[in-house]
Formats: structure tokens, sequence, C-alpha cells
């Protein structure tokens, strides 16, 4: 499909030149005079570009840029356009067209401005596949839960996918399943048709998570030789993922507010404002209140992001879904590694609701797909489980232990918790951050931010450092 170029375009001599010129370059190319025979071809023939003239006997080429993209999203429109025309052509910009070339223009630029549109239609009609398999994804991983606490936050996310909030919080610990929370809240919307797309905030180093979250202009610096689509505009009509929000830095912090205020964005080096309409859920296990307080993150950025707040419940909360998940993951596993597993037996389900689960659901998954994975049976039984899971499980504080000792942090935040959480981790790798950042969950960079930012755990890596040298 992307090696198609439609052109649309009244005058025959414009059109036979800019024919030439592409089937030499290895294009396939169809001509129509009128807009609504390039409709009618675009229907049939299903190209990857189409080049447009704004000026048409039968239609305004404005109007048919949203016709266009209705029919084939992953179409790119380069519009032609007089001197003139800027102005139209920066309103076609804001349409859904990927570019705009002025006459009388050069053949070659033609040539380059069609092969970036050939790299951007091939883009947009893998995302098209992946947003099907995502769908696909999501409906294999429904959030399973019937403890009051899952019920509660359950009822609040169907109403929030139906509602028209345009931002919604997600807080919970790792591992609690808070990005499982946010597909649910877009596929379970009137957004399901439209993109989800995700993004670490702790991933990218900063100058890059601006580029990734509102793209750049051909020409913006160098190396830039091609225009490209951020996620924000990427997202348009459906839902935009950020996680790890606690992560961002102050500057991008500062462009995503006025965003949210405004609705409206340039790219790097851009001078255009592009409008879309995205619902947009962020997600954290940092406490941002904390963050806010230690002015590390904007407090009106904070206001904006929880127009709804959802909590997700760490899984020792969640008594009554421990074994039912873990029934779950078994039964999955088993028929995907075509293992004979179904149940489990009583003393492991005695283990389990022992156990605190730091690691949530992800580490009871984890656990459960490993043991499928290297055992046989058809129960689940205690010599299947690793030794030092046993260890922990066994040797481990009780319940009433464990109550006595979560009362006692009542006091504490979840900021002063993370800190000492991610110490003892230090500790037990000896200093290895990248072996301490997998076991947290965190990328690297991102475990490196949190020791900047806490004197006391950048003390401590030190004093490890120093120890190891």
């Amino acid at each position: 499909m992307t090696g198609k170029v439609l052109i649309i375009d009244d005058e025959p001599a414009i059109a036979r030149s800019l024919t030439r010129v592409l089937e030499d370059g290895g294009y396939k190319v169809e001509t129509a005079l009128t807009g609504e025979e390039g409709l009618r071809k675009l229907e049939a023939w299903r190209p990857g570009i189409v080049l447009l003239d704004l000026r048409l006997p039968d239609a305004d080429g404005l109007e048919l840029i949203p016709r266009i993209r209705r029919i084939e999203a992953a179409t790119q429109v380069i519009v032609l356009t007089a001197y003139a025309d800027t102005k139209a052509a920066v309103s076609a910009i804001k349409r859904g067209a990927a570019d705009f070339l002025r006459k009388p223009y050069d053949l070659d630029e033609v040539v380059l401005a069609v092969a970036t549109a050939r790299k951007a239609s091939a883009r947009d009609s893998y995302l098209a596949v992946y947003r099907r398999r995502e769908t696909g994804r999501y409906a294999r991983e429904q959030i399973i839960g019937e403890s009051r606490r899952m019920r509660e936050t359950l009822d609040l996310v169907h109403r929030v996918a139906r509602s028209d909030a345009a931002s919604v919080l997600i807080l919970g610990e790792s591992g609690t399943g808070k990005e499982l929370v946010a597909r649910a809240i877009h596929f379970e919307s009137g957004r399901r048709r439209a993109p989800f797309m995700e993004l670490n905030c702790s991933t990218l180093q900063e100058t890059l998570l601006e580029n990734e979250l509102f793209g750049h202009e051909r020409g913006a610096f160098t190396g830039a030789t091609h225009l490209k689509r951020g996620l924000v505009e990427l997202s348009d009509g459906g839902t935009l993922f950020l996680d790890e929000i606690g992560d961002l830095p102050a500057s991008t912090q500062a462009k995503l507010l006025r965003f949210i205020e405004y609705r409206t964005f340039k790219r790097v080096g851009g001078s255009v404002d592009i409008d879309v309409d995205i619902r947009i859920v962020t997600a954290t296990n940092v406490d941002l209140e904390a963050a806010v307080e230690a002015g590390e993150f904007r407090e009106d950025l904070f206001w904006r992001l929880q127009v709804v707040r959802v909590e997700m419940p760490p899984l020792r909360e969640r008594e009554e879904d421990v074994n039912l998940l873990a029934v779950y993951f078994l039964r999955r596993f088993s028929f995907e590694m075509k293992k004979g597993f179904r149940d489990l037996s009583p003393e492991v389900r005695e283990l389990f609701l022992r156990y605190r689960w730091p690691g949530n659901v992800r580490e009871l998954r984890n656990l459960i797909e490993r043991i499928v994975l290297l055992e046989d049976g058809e129960t689940l039984l205690s010599q299947h489980l690793p030794s030092e899971f046993l260890e922990r499980a066994e040797s481990g504080e009780d319940r009433a232990e464990a109550t006595r000792a979560e009362e006692s942090a009542w006091n504490r935040t979840l900021h002063d918790v993370e800190e000492e959480h991610i110490a003892r981790v230090l500790v037990a790798c000896e200093g290895n951050k990248s072996q301490a950042a997998r076991v947290l969950g965190l990328s690297r960079q991102g475990l490196l931010d949190r020791l900047k930012r806490s004197a006391h755990l950048e003390k401590v890596s030190s004093s490890l450092t120093c120890q190891n040298s």
C-alpha cells in the first residue's frame, strides 16, 4: 500500500509531470482531476500517499482531508498549494495533512516529501495492526478480583471509562496492575477504536522525552531529516498513558501542563499549534503530594492530572484474590506451555496467604510462570515452590505481626517507605545499580534519578561504592 501515490489535481500537465518523476522513483501512480473521482479511486485502490491540490473544480481540498483520513487512516496527505495559500496550508496541517508543498515546487522536493510520507504511512499501517493486537491483549488480560477493595476499584474504573474525564491519575505500588487499569479505561471507553499509546517517563533523557511526546519538524535540529509525529499527536482521538509520571523532568512538566490546559502543542522546531482530542492517563508509585511539598513536582500539574484518582490496592490487602489470581495464572500458563497444572494444593494456598507479596501481582504472576515452565503435574505442590520463596513464606512474619508492622508505619509517607526499600535493595545487590534497578522494576536511569533526588540514598550508594572499591 505504501508504494502507491494518488495525485488529485485538476491541471493535467502537473499531474503528468508528477506521475513521470514518481514512476521513475519506483512508485505506482494514479491520477484524478476532481475531488469525487479522487475519493472513488482512494476507496478502491487504497494508496499510502495522496498529493492533493487545494483548488479543485468540485471540492475544497481542505474539506477532503478528513474524508480521506476516514477512508484510510494510514494514508498520508501532502497538500499542493500556491504561495498565497500558506494560511490554508497551515489549516490543512491542523486537519490532518502530513506536509505541504508550495507551487511552483522543485521535483526533487516532491520526491523527498513522498519518500518521507511513505515511511510515515508504513508506520501508521503498523500502528493499525498494533491497535488490533493490543485490543486482543486487553481482552486476554482482564482485571481479576473479588475482594471488596477490588470491586470498589473496578466499579470506579468502569465509571471513569464511560465518562468524559480528560485526565486520570492511577496510584499504587509497583506490580499492582496500574498499566492494566489504564488499558481498561481506554478499551472500555468510546475511544477504544482510536490509538492507545504509552510511554514510561523514567526510560528517556529529558531532551528525548520531549521529542517522543511532541515530535519534531523537519530540520528542527541536526539529524532531523524528516517530520516526526510525537505520541501526543499519534494518540489523537484515543488515550495517552504516561507511566512513572513522577519521574517527569521539570521542563517537560511545564510543557505537559500547557498542553493539558489548552489541548494544543507545537512540535519541536515548529510554529504551528496542533489541536488533538485525547484522554491522558498517568500512573506512579511515587507519593506525588510529598514530591509537590519537596518542590520536585509542579502542584498545578498534580491537580490537573488527578481530575479522577484511582488507587490500586496492594495484593496483601486483597487476601480473597491471592489464590484466585494464582489459579488463573496457573491455568493460563499451563495452556500456553501445554502443561497439565489445574489447581493449588491446600498447603500452597496457605503459604500464598501467609506471604506478603512485596512485588504484588507481578511477583505472583512471575512465580507461577516460572513454576509452570520448570515443573510438571496437575496440582502445584509446595515442593514445586523455589527454596527462597519457601524460606521467606515460612520464616517470615505472620499475619498479626504484619498487621502490627503496618500500624507502626502509618505515620510514614509512601516516599519514606520507598526510599527505605530502595536502600535495602541497593545493599542486597552490593551497590550494583543495574541489578538493583532490575529488582525494583525500574530502568537504570530511573534508579539514578531517584538517587540524585535523595541525599540519604546517594549516601548509601556512595558508601557501597567505597566498600567495593
